[in-house]
């Protein structure tokens, strides 16, 4: 509960008026006093009414790429029994107040409100909860309560379409094989049984020297692997607009649309940041999610080859996708020196003021000023 400026100043008025009156015998000042003290009362017995609501919220839809439409449905219920609410709510959405008009409603009833939510920007969303604010008809005292949870929209970057899809370094020689890289004959390592599992994919010996029955894994090779590895440092994207570093927004859009070929074409796809976030976002479901809540952050000259380190060492696919900024652009080397791990290695440069050297033998670096020059570079690329 909170007293507004005019109620501290009747409340003090009251008391001053009391004292006074009763110091000096003014019945006038008494009753004065008197009637601002029983004014003050009211509207702390007129604001402390809670209104029995229960807030439903629904996002139409809950993830959108980005610029296109979204709405939050509200539906408030009035659960009281006796009086009507008769009251003016407000809904946070991505940091603003949006008005929702609860008038004459009935107990037992409810009302359903909709508004667009901005999906101007990349980003999660947060809307919720509802804030009601009760003030007396004097506006001496305000009380603001909230109901309900918050429901997040996820803004996914655009998605540019991508024609053309690496290969791998070996093909298969059917054409397509099966989208499940386990199951061939290449050998990648052993793991516990579990049941389902084929008896005769069982290896034997290791099995009887550990207690345990063993399963040999075995890998597709000849099925192309994506690892896209998006450079979310500071430093790679130094220039701001309004507080936006395009750059990195024309990257993940990037990243997104590798990852949506990618999934199109039933390709493994691995997505990763240079810098690891601490804490995995709330509710993300996929790439997609990761990178519509991924947000730039500051690190130290050792992240980038400590992260290159990490790729070489679990050579987790046979194409890597780097995606950087200008800022970016002298620390190619350690990229480059990725290549005897991954047989073909893409850099996407964006925002750079000129042509990017390519440095290292056989690495195809992409420049762009935003994702859909992206695409069309990508595309344009004769060879993987």
């Amino acid at each position: 509960m909170g007293i507004t400026a005019r109620g501290v100043g009747l409340l003090v008025a009251a008391l001053v008026l009391l004292g006074v009156g009763f110091r000096f015998a003014y019945p006038e000042l008494t009753v004065l006093g008197a009637a601002a003290g029983v004014a003050v009362g009211y509207a702390v017995v007129n604001a402390a009414w809670r209104p029995r609501l229960s807030v439903d919220r629904r996002a139409d839809p809950d993830r959108v790429a980005r610029g296109e439409p979204a709405a939050m449905e509200l539906t408030v219920r009035n659960t009281g029994r006796l009086r009507a609410a008769n009251l003016v709510a407000e809904d946070r959405c991505a940091g603003a107040l949006v008005p929702v008009p609860l008038l004459r409603l009935r107990p037992g009833r409810d009302t359903v409100a909709r508004y667009e939510v901005p999906t101007h920007r990349r980003g999660v969303v947060p809307v919720g909860p509802l804030r009601v604010v009760r003030r007396d008809p004097l506006g001496l005292v305000a009380l603001a309560r909230g109901y309900g949870g918050t429901v997040p929209v996820w803004v996914h970057p655009r998605i540019h379409p991508l024609s053309a899809v690496p290969t791998g370094a070996g093909r298969s020689l059917d054409g397509r094989t099966d989208s499940v890289p386990h199951g061939s004959i290449t050998f990648d390592s052993l793991r516990d049984y579990v049941v389902g599992d084929e008896l005769r994919r069982v290896h034997w010996r290791t099995s009887a020297r550990v207690g345990e029955l063993m399963v040999r894994e075995n890998v597709d090779t000849s099925l192309p692997r994506l690892v896209v590895v998006l450079d979310n440092r500071a430093s790679a994207h130094p220039g701001r607009a309004g507080g936006v570093a395009e750059s990195f927004e024309a990257a993940c859009e990037a990243a997104a649309s590798v990852v949506a070929a990618a999934v199109r074409e039933d390709l493994p796809v691995h997505l990763l940041l240079v810098v690891p976030a601490e804490v995995e976002p709330a509710g993300a479901a996929g790439p997609l999610d990761r990178l519509a809540a991924v947000e730039l952050a500051g690190a130290g000259p050792d992240v980038l080859p400590a992260a290159t380190s990490r790729l070489r060492r679990d050579r987790l696919g046979d194409t890597l996708v780097f995606l950087t900024g200008p800022g970016g652009r002298d620390d190619l080397g350690h990229v480059g020196a990725l290549r005897g791990a991954y047989p073909s290695v893409v850099v996407g440069m964006f925002g750079a003021d000129g042509p990017t050297a390519a440095g290292a033998a056989g690495l195809t670096v992409l420049d762009a000023a935003d994702g859909a020059a992206f695409a069309a570079e990508w595309d344009g690329v004769r060879r993987w």
